[in-house]
């Protein structure tokens, strides 16, 4: 038996969709689950189009999730003589044939076919001539010789057996006239030089499938098992595309939403095993297979993505959060200075509170990184003669203090509540105002301990006006 290998084949030629990342994961999944390989192929023999930045955030997208191909990264534009060859070899063994259509004929097919409301198929108009009636000047493109006869079965392994008419597949260009490959023939040359045995990819490739099926069959080569997953749609229940808002991965990192929670939604996005939900790497490689896998289209669900991420956070340790919020703030906010890293270490037991991303940590945690405190002014008016009076006794009470403790700050705050006849939110309020700038935040207890005495006696002596 074959040692499993799968593969991902991204064209570089845009940013990484989120429905193809969910295609990696569950190639990657699955050839880990067999103990077998996972390759990431870039197709970028669109020369126009293809970009090496595309390519580098491909790449980058997947190492963020945890999907890591074994191996280098297989370039597909390397290997174009080999498709080359290919087409010949199936020129000469009366699989394929030249076709001399100019392009104006071809466009006139495609019009008549509008016109007919039917699907364009080429007519075959070149698939029985003789190279004699070949026009001199006009450089053929070369078509595969698709049966017209009978029906093919496909043995999805999603989808069940899926049947054509085989003549409904056009012949379909391999070849272009300035010698260039197409899809179809590159893909099924390189799935077959690198021993891919299963093609796990969107359910929109179903006919291309039966294409390299074809192409496959005629070179006499061992067909891959294939499956094809439901597209991703959005909560609209269209199908996702690149110009959809939180379509990349960079979409979700700048907001804070964790590789983990990320990719476990993903996994779970079409996809289940019994009423589990939370998975660790290594219970998804255990648990993933194929049969786990939905018939129908998955809608994206932010809300989802909010909740799943904030189970992370909840639920990850202090230490491990600490790491990817550093790197978080480094790329996207403010560097965390030195000296104030142990007082953001301290304090995440609080800070991650009704916090459902690395973004919403941040906001709650400004006050302590930044050493000058930004007043929102619609909070600003809340601090009126009566608020100064609350501030102004509560920092002489603390001078008195010698440990900055929870049980020790209760009793003034108690005392303050009751000598100003007011309640906890007259007193919290204006605290929280003059220590990080708005009335919302943490909990003021949690603010005054993590800032430390010497900051609040500091914060607490700024003039408001």
């Amino acid at each position: 038996m074959k040692k499993v290998a799968t593969r991902f084949a991204p064209s570089p030629t845009g940013p990484l969709h989120i429905g193809g990342v969910r295609t990696a994961l569950f190639n990657w999944l699955y050839s880990k689950n067999k103990n077998g390989s996972f390759y990431l192929r870039i197709e970028d023999t669109d020369k126009e189009r293809s970009k090496d930045e595309y390519k580098n955030q491909i790449i980058n997208s997947l190492k963020w999730i945890g999907v890591e191909n074994d191996g280098d990264e297989y370039i597909q534009s390397k290997k174009i003589d080999d498709h080359i060859n290919i087409a010949n070899e199936l020129l000469k063994n009366g699989h394929a044939y030249k076709c001399y259509c100019s392009s104006e004929e071809i466009e006139e097919q495609k019009k008549r076919a509008k016109q007919k409301k039917i699907p364009y198929i080429y007519d075959r108009k070149w698939r029985d001539k003789s190279e004699s009636e070949a026009p001199k000047d006009l450089k053929p493109t070369i078509r595969f010789k698709s049966k017209i006869e009978g029906t093919t079965i496909l043995k999805d392994l999603v989808q069940g057996d899926v049947e054509i008419e085989n003549n409904t597949i056009e012949d379909f260009i391999i070849l272009r006239n300035d010698g260039t490959p197409t899809y179809n023939l590159s893909a099924s040359v390189d799935d077959h030089q690198m021993n891919i045995t299963h093609i796990i990819r969107g359910d929109d490739h179903k006919i291309n499938t039966f294409k390299q099926m074809q192409i496959y069959l005629a070179m006499k080569w061992e067909l891959p098992s294939f499956a094809h997953i439901p597209l991703i749609h959005t909560t609209e229940g269209k199908k996702l595309s690149k110009r959809d808002k939180a379509s990349t991965l960079n979409d979700y990192s700048k907001i804070g939403i964790m590789p983990e929670a990320l990719r476990n939604y993903l996994l779970r996005l079409g996809w289940s095993y019994k009423d589990k939900e939370i998975f660790t790497i290594d219970e998804s490689i255990k648990y993933f297979n194929l049969e786990g896998i939905g018939k129908s289209p998955s809608k994206l669900d932010m809300s989802r993505i909010l909740s799943m991420n904030e189970h992370y956070i909840k639920n990850m340790s202090e230490n491990e959060l600490y790491i990817q919020f550093e790197s978080y703030c480094d790329k996207y906010k403010n560097k965390i200075p030195n000296e104030k890293s142990d007082k953001i270490k301290k304090s995440l037991n609080f800070l991650k509170n009704k916090a459902k991303t690395l973004e919403d940590i941040y906001n709650n945690s400004t006050y302590i990184i930044e050493d000058v405190v930004s007043f929102n002014n619609d909070d600003l008016k809340l601090i009126d003669d009566n608020a100064k009076k609350i501030i102004s006794e509560f920092s002489s009470n603390i001078d008195k203090l010698d440990k900055f403790e929870r049980y020790e700050l209760e009793p003034i705050l108690e005392n303050l509540i009751k000598s100003n006849n007011t309640n906890f939110k007259g007193v919290g309020q204006p605290l929280r105002i003059i220590l990080t700038g708005s009335k919302f935040g943490p909990g003021i207890y949690d603010i005054i301990i993590s800032l430390g005495k010497e900051e609040v006696k500091k914060r607490l002596s700024a003039k408001i006006t």
